[in-house]
């Protein structure tokens, strides 16, 4: 009977801990949030583009960073998001960007002469979106559609044209523009997701190609991955 009275207030006991820590469990996954890392992997495709501009390979972009989300619903299945990410474009095209001395500006022509002709672009980005999906704390895998807009800013950039008969290679061109900025897209289920983005501000300022403003607006179209 003495054995009795020892075994029952332990047994109470280590229910009422066990029942605690799963309250605890449920309190913390319900209020879960989702896709906070992301990472991109895009076909960098111009627009706006002078006469005789064209792109050969692939010119590809990378983007990496981090989304706070912030679920406004009692479901969750609606948020919003704000981050901080980085982005690397690498545009290989037959755009020339020449320099004659150390102070002219610098030349840009149509050359179908390359051997190499490319434009390396590295940016800061601040994203910010309003996020749908079906998800639920139960559950990684789930439909999504996010949509926001994203400012960025050009932290380096180098220009590259190598030929049998010249060479050239800029860092930091001035003309390039500092500030960009556009709408994006993505959607899909779990770990497919497409991805668009639209930039609204020529990736040039106030430099032209014959009689047309040279332009170039990034439209970058791909895939995103999260992780929570």
């Amino acid at each position: 009977m003495n054995r009795l009275f020892f075994i029952f207030p332990v047994f109470l006991i280590y229910t009422m801990a066990f029942s605690q820590e799963s309250s605890k469990k449920i309190a913390v996954d319900s209020l879960f949030r989702e896709d906070q890392f992301y990472f991109t992997v895009t076909y960098n495709l111009l627009r706006n583009t002078p006469e005789g501009y064209s792109q050969y390979s692939f010119s590809s972009g990378l983007t990496f960073g981090f989304l706070r989300d912030m679920p406004f619903t009692k479901d969750r299945n609606w948020a919003v998001a704000l981050g901080l990410g980085y982005s690397y474009n690498d545009i290989k095209h037959n755009l020339k960007v020449a320099k004659i001395d150390a102070t002219e500006n610098n030349i840009y022509t149509i050359d179908n002469s390359y051997d190499k002709s490319k434009l390396r672009l590295h940016y800061l980005e601040l994203p910010l979106e309003i996020r749908w999906r079906n998800a639920s704390y139960e559950s990684h895998k789930f439909w999504r559609i996010y949509t926001g807009f994203k400012v960025s800013y050009l932290l380096a950039s180098k220009s590259i044209f190598v030929s049998n008969n010249e060479s050239y290679y800029i860092q930091n061109s001035n003309e390039l523009t500092k500030f960009q900025y556009g709408p994006y897209l993505s959607v899909g289920y779990n770990t497919i997701n497409l991805y668009a983005y639209y930039g609204l501000k020529s990736n040039f300022d106030n430099v032209d190609i014959g009689s047309k403003d040279l332009g170039l607006n990034s439209f970058n179209i791909g895939f995103v991955f999260y992780i929570l």
